[in-house]
């Protein structure tokens, strides 16, 4: 059998997978690029840009609406098949010629099937007609497969065939009723979509909505789904889901109360994409996360390079940070790290350097596009309390900041900066209100630069913008020493 080899062999043609490709042969390495589904991933067929095409019209419909003179000229409804077919446009309805002709174009070879490891640097790729062909590659192989939709153990759940995030972002028509559950950003972004085109919303959470972020982001955003028509159900689990002979979907609760419904979406986290992948060939499990160091390296129990150091992980699979920017910041480091290591150049694994990536730690950003929107940065309050930093919390009503008054009339909306009184430096910032999350880079910026408060002073913010909120943070926070 003709084995073919590569400098780089990266599984999984998702924009992380395509990043890293990209920067490997900019960096002089012969690359491969496997794919078995469709080239662009899940960002681009079934999560970020659907998601946010289903999104974006009801948030331009509302945002006309909470404007005198402009909601007078709002006199139809929401046209659900424009939404949908706007929607297809994004996914180009699930082709991918186009991503494959960049793919070529930048130089990388597409192979499409489905890669299995077959042992140290080698792997076996079953194409759509079943044949197989070896690779090897020479210097690394990157594993960029992604996540998939978590499906909890819950009695019935699995026969009940839910949605999953695919679905979700994939119909092609609305069901009346909609249950969820899930209280994270997939299930208020899909509550958001779906009671804005129309459908009976009723979201299941077990605990508090978005409890992951700054308290008042749930508060904010629950008040707005329930003004939405959604029903919300805090701190309450399913024990049980069966789908009835005529369709519906039945949930049955802790509380002994049930939720009828046309189609279930289960939006309770994700799980690595690796049980497929013939991990066990080379020494590691099938269905496990692949930690990495901050060069992306996949590392062993110690903490050391697995197997010398030739297998790399990059996107959702490390779990480092399930965000597609993020992954592709990763993929950026990875693919220039991979090229400088086979040409035996320096390495820059310093915090911050080139070929690392520190954000991962400390400098994440993420943006819900629920209505209000989520936009986030770096620590919470009670994360920077946990990790043992000396902090002063400053809060702002973005309602009360002259652009925000322009912006919207009533606009409702809170900002909260956490600040490391010993270094005086802005841990994380979070901004909630209609279309903060175009502030968010600002803030971000700050975060990962370490900008020092006293320097933030001289940042000066246009008038009348909503990002005079800064101004008003300092402000609460009080001027320099010695001002």
């Amino acid at each position: 059998m003709t084995t073919t080899e590569y400098d780089l062999i990266v599984i999984g043609a998702g924009a992380i997978g395509e990043n890293v490709a990209d920067r490997a042969v900019q960096g002089g390495l012969r690359t491969a690029l496997i794919e078995s589904e469709l080239v662009g991933g899940e960002c681009s067929y079934w999560a970020c840009m659907p998601s946010k095409a289903l999104l974006r019209s009801g948030s331009v419909l509302r945002s006309a609406q909470s404007v005198e003179g402009a909601k007078e000229a709002v006199t139809g409804d929401i046209d659900v098949s424009a939404v949908l077919n706007r929607r297809n446009s994004f996914t180009k309805d699930w082709k991918d010629d186009s991503q494959a002709d960049w793919v070529s174009s930048a130089g990388i070879d597409l192979i499409r099937g489905h890669a299995r490891f077959i042992g140290r640097k080698r792997i076996e790729v079953t194409g759509a007609d079943g044949t197989t062909t070896t690779y090897s590659a020479k210097h690394a192989i990157t594993v960029s497969t992604g996540s998939a939709a978590l499906l909890p153990d819950i009695p019935g759940l699995a026969q009940s065939r839910p949605w999953t995030s695919r679905e979700a972002t994939s119909a092609q028509s609305i069901p009346s009723r909609l249950a969820i559950i899930g209280g994270g950003v997939v299930a208020v972004e899909m509550a958001t979509a779906y009671a804005s085109l129309g459908a009976v919303v009723t979201l299941l959470v077990r605990g508090a909505l978005l409890d992951s972020m700054e308290p008042f982001a749930g508060e904010l955003v629950g008040s707005s789904l329930a003004d939405l028509g959604v029903t919300l159900k805090l701190h309450t689990s399913p024990t049980s889901v069966e789908r009835l002979a005529g369709g519906d979907v039945v949930v049955h609760l802790d509380d002994g109360s049930t939720v009828t419904s046309d189609e279930l979406l289960v939006a309770t986290g994700r799980t690595p994409r690796t049980d497929d992948l013939g991990l066990e060939t080379i020494g590691l499990t099938p269905g496990d996360w692949l930690t990495v160091d901050d060069t992306l390296r996949v590392v062993d129990d110690s903490g050391q390079p697995f197997d010398g150091g030739w297998l790399y992980a990059t996107g959702d699979v490390n779990h480092r940070a399930l965000l597609t920017h993020q992954g592709k910041y990763q993929a950026r480091a990875a693919g220039d790290v991979i090229a400088a290591r086979a040409d035996g150049r320096e390495v820059f694994d310093e915090p911050w350097g080139a070929h690392v990536a520190t954000a991962d730690h400390r400098a994440v950003p993420q943006v819900t596009f629920s209505d209000p929107e989520v936009a986030s940065v770096g620590l919470t309050a009670a994360a920077a309390e946990k990790a043992g930093y000396r902090t002063r919390v400053v809060d702002y009503e973005i309602g009360n900041v002259a652009g925000a008054s322009v912006h919207a009339d009533g606009y409702t909306g809170t900002a909260r900066m956490v600040v490391d009184e010993d270094r005086r430096v802005v841990l994380g910032v979070t901004f909630v209100g209609p279309d903060v999350g175009e502030m968010l880079h600002a803030a971000t910026i700050a975060v990962s630069a370490e900008v020092p408060i006293d320097r933030l002073w001289h940042a000066v913010p246009a008038y009348p913008t909503m990002n005079e909120i800064w101004l008003r943070l300092l402000e609460t926070y009080g001027r320099p020493v010695g001002a």
